[in-house]
């Protein structure tokens, strides 16, 4: 059974592949499953499945858009940090894309809001997404929306770049193309692309921009939150003050986020964010820059992942929740969620969404208080590292590990484990949401509750989701943050809100 608001429509029959996963993604008006060959198990790949109804008649998508998205996808064929095209098709309900499975999940849901992860760590994905990006400008397309809620990673560790839902063509037969959409996520637009002349539609500008280099902007704010764990300002205008400070002081801010740099990056930085587009870095300027073209342990000589294991424990000892630290005042104030602008169709509000593995233990175990062979599960639980005073990931898991992904899940590390029963549990996390200004309802189905997430985050852009709590065994409860749409630290730092507010019932290992 799915819980209430799961899609209306049935999915196609005649499907190429044989889907073998709940939903493991959202998107604007689609959701993403693994699916496998009709008579294999090999290779697992992702599937796309757009709902035509709520994409075209009640949103913003148009077909010819849609058709773009697949065009330019296919184009790109294949690269190391790309997502891979695999087909597509479509019937009276769904258009479906078939594309390779990122199973290493979300790349932000595993650096730490507001610290970031460490400079070697920042330079090799900032590597692999110049990679990435100069390989879409080489071919003619340019991203338009990079952010973090589109930079995922392979089991392997490596980067992989998603979502070509705004993705344009600007240069074709050597003719270059200006782009004249508003489109992007403000914390990561370029300025001109919000400062351009409007027309009388919002979202079209009298004035083109280069898309190209619009993404070489985004990508500079990338790099900021690797390093930092936070953008440098909520929207490039003067209406933020620390946009404005960046403006007035020719790139020589004050602000203490950018005093944690590592030194060589701010250089770097304030090339790739000049105001002016003409004068800002190119790739090239980017690529032999002293900072780009350091050494890096992590980094082989083919440009991906050198010792994977090793990237994954020290990315996985950078997450911690400190049960200490005070919920500031300003995250009782959250906007309600009738204030966002572009609410998501009804039929995606709630999906059927993955179960993570059990590591280990079942639904036969004592059900007497919590066991101590439960609590020694849950200290081999690498994701739960991060509630200890010293997270660490356990010596028997390093030693046995060979892939990136045997050291982080795939699954969402915004979760947490209680011993309290759901009944208690369930309006412990309510009353926490609502502490925090966030409204919400539980609803019971298929063995879980669901309660649904609908907020604004502290950069004013939409935030997503659902906390799903499920009794595992007769001992614990596991609660997950599952994110559908929003920026993945932003939705980082809104589940560490929640977890000071219930530390009280939170297991945490040894």
């Amino acid at each position: 059974m799915a819980p209430p608001g799961s899609q209306a429509a049935p999915l196609p029959s005649d499907l190429p592949f044989r889907l073998i996963s709940r939903t493991i993604g959202t998107g604007a008006y689609a959701f993403i499953r693994k699916a496998c060959p009709l008579t294999a198990s090999k290779p697992v790949i992702a599937v796309k499945f757009i709902n035509k109804e709520h994409a075209f008649r009640n949103g913003k998508l148009r077909p010819k858009q849609l058709q773009m998205e697949i065009m330019l996808h296919k184009h790109l064929a294949c690269h190391k940090n790309i997502i891979e095209f695999f087909g597509h098709g479509e019937d009276a309900a769904y258009m479906w894309i078939a594309m390779e499975l990122a199973d290493g999940g979300d790349l932000f849901d595993k650096i730490e809001a507001d610290a970031g992860v460490g400079e070697d760590i920042a330079h090799f994905y900032f590597t692999q997404l110049m990679s990435a990006v100069g390989y879409m400008h080489s071919k003619g397309v340019a991203h338009r929306d990079l952010k973090p809620e589109n930079v995922l990673v392979s089991a392997d560790g490596n980067l992989k770049l998603a979502d070509f839902g705004l993705a344009a063509l600007f240069m074709k037969d050597g003719q270059m193309r200006m782009c004249n959409t508003v489109c992007g996520s403000p914390p990561y637009i370029a300025p001109e692309i919000v400062d351009g002349k409007r027309s009388k539609r919002a979202e079209v500008l009298e004035t083109g921009y280069a898309p190209n280099i619009a993404d070489i902007w985004s990508c500079g704010v990338v790099l900021f939150v690797l390093l930092v764990g936070n953008t440098p300002w909520d929207e490039p205008t003067m209406r933020s003050y620390e946009f404005k400070e960046y403006v007035d002081t020719g790139g020589r801010t004050t602000d203490e986020l950018w005093e944690q740099l590592p030194q060589g990056v701010p250089s770097l930085l304030r090339g790739m964010l000049k105001l002016d587009p003409n004068t800002r870095f190119t790739l090239d300027e980017i690529r032999t820059h002293p900072w780009f073209t350091r050494n890096n342990p992590h980094l082989s000589p083919t440009g991906t992942a050198a010792n994977p294991v090793s990237l994954a424990t020290q990315m996985l000892e950078s997450l911690r929740i400190d049960f200490h630290s005070r919920v500031p005042p300003e995250a009782m104030d959250v906007q309600f969620a009738s204030t966002q602008p572009e609410p998501e169709p009804q039929a995606l509000e709630d999906m059927d969404w993955e179960r993570p593995p059990r590591m280990g233990f079942s639904a036969s175990q004592p059900t007497a208080g919590v066991s101590r062979s439960l609590l020694d599960s849950l200290s081999e639980d690498p994701s739960l590292s991060q509630f200890t005073q010293t997270p660490a990931v356990p010596m028997s898991l390093t030693q046995a590990a060979r892939r990136f992904g045997d050291i982080v899940p795939a699954h969402t590390l915004a979760r947490f484990m209680s011993a309290l029963p759901v009944s208690l549990l369930v309006p412990l996390v309510v009353e926490a949401l609502h502490r925090l200004g966030v409204p919400a309802r539980a609803q019971e189905a298929d063995g879980q509750v669901f309660i649904r997430v609908k907020t604004i985050d502290g950069r004013s852009q939409g935030l997503n989701g659902t906390v799903i709590v499920e009794q595992w065994n007769g001992e614990v409860c596991e609660v997950r943050f599952v994110k559908a749409k929003g920026d993945p630290l932003e939705w980082r730092r809104f589940f560490k809100k929640v977890c000071a507010l219930c530390k009280d019932a939170i297991l945490v290992p040894n």
